[in-house]
């Protein structure tokens, strides 16, 4: 299993999604996207080349991004699931050892907008 590192971004982007996500939806669906996102930070960090996993060279050399709807089975069994997850998890793997996490952005944002050379890690 790999360790993960998420950048000053990638927090930045979850606490504000989550926050999002309370304000709208309640605390209950905040914890179900709690939930969701911790269960494709530990899906990544077992098989970041899992199945929903894409290269993305147009976003910037060596990153990949992982839709959150890949670990939706992943959840707590006692948890009710997030039917439409809408965030990716933009990463690179800089060694054999790591999973540098970047950003986690909404699937509809222009994507390149958001990212910088310097992407992933602290």
């Amino acid at each position: 299993m790999r360790r993960l590192r998420l950048s000053r971004l990638a927090e930045a982007d979850i606490a504000a999604v989550l926050k999002w996500t309370d304000t709208e939806f309640g605390e209950s669906a905040r914890l179900r996207y709690q939930a969701l996102i911790a269960a494709a930070l530990n899906d990544l960090a077992s098989d970041p080349l899992r199945i929903g996993s894409r290269e993305r060279p147009e976003l910037g050399a060596e990153l990949r991004s992982y839709h959150l709807d890949f670990s939706r089975a992943r959840v707590p069994a006692d948890m009710d699931r997030v039917r439409r997850p809408r965030h990716l998890l933009i990463y690179r793997l800089p060694d054999g050892a790591w999973v540098d996490i970047g950003r986690l952005l909404h699937y509809a944002m222009e994507l390149s907008r958001h990212l910088r050379g310097d992407v992933a890690v602290p």
